[in-house]
């Protein structure tokens, strides 16, 4: 469980294949608070710390990433070079400052819009048909990662949906989302609370 609150970026150094994909993850982790078996969320996906190591401020993991994760993520996520939001799961007495993140991908959006507003940056992002009916303005959705309040929602004839976010200084700083540019895709996940309210909704019907 996590609350979509980014305390690193990480970047993949090294990709294996072995079957399933191995990704080693630099990031700025003290080693000794990482713990083997331990869940850590790498731009919005649970995954399992299978080894680690360096040092404080200089850290190092390794993650296995199964088919079925590369194929409903981000294409080109998984390579070498790639920045990552990292989340550690939350721990019991952790302040919840985001929404309830399972770290499960949902669907893979694409940037339709960003620009510069004020100080902040507005995005807009397009959804799949089957995924708008999760998406309200003033809503929480995690993207890539990041727990964010849904401004706007604009559906459109073929059934997808636009939803706007404004991104202020301090998340487009401690994030990958200051560096999205339209055509960019992200990983999406629906509010938990969002998933069973429809699931309900259909089961009534």
């Amino acid at each position: 469980m996590f609350t979509g609150i980014i305390t690193a970026i990480g970047t993949i150094s090294k990709i294996e294949s072995r079957g399933d994909l191995r990704a080693v993850i630099a990031c700025p982790f003290d080693p000794e608070t990482i713990a083997i078996g331990a869940s850590i969320a790498c731009s919005g996906v649970c995954l399992t710390v299978v080894e680690k190591g360096g040092q404080s401020g200089d850290a190092w993991f390794a993650v296995d990433v199964s088919a079925e994760t590369v194929s409903c993520t981000v294409p080109g996520m998984w390579e070498q070079g790639r920045a990552l939001n990292l989340e550690p799961a939350l721990k019991v007495g952790d302040e919840l400052g985001g929404h309830i993140v399972t770290g499960h991908v949902d669907s893979v959006g694409e940037v339709m819009l960003s620009r510069q507003e004020g100080g902040s940056q507005r995005l807009a992002i397009r959804t799949r048909a089957d995924m708008s009916p999760f998406v309200a303005a003033k809503g929480s959705i995690t993207v890539d990662g990041v727990s964010l309040t849904v401004n706007d929602v604009r559906d459109r004839p073929d059934g997808t949906c636009d939803f706007a976010l404004n991104i202020i200084p301090h998340t487009a700083e401690m994030t990958t989302l200051g560096t999205l540019s339209e055509g960019d895709s992200v990983n999406l996940e629906i509010d938990v609370l969002a998933r069973y309210l429809k699931r309900m909704e259909s089961v009534r019907r």
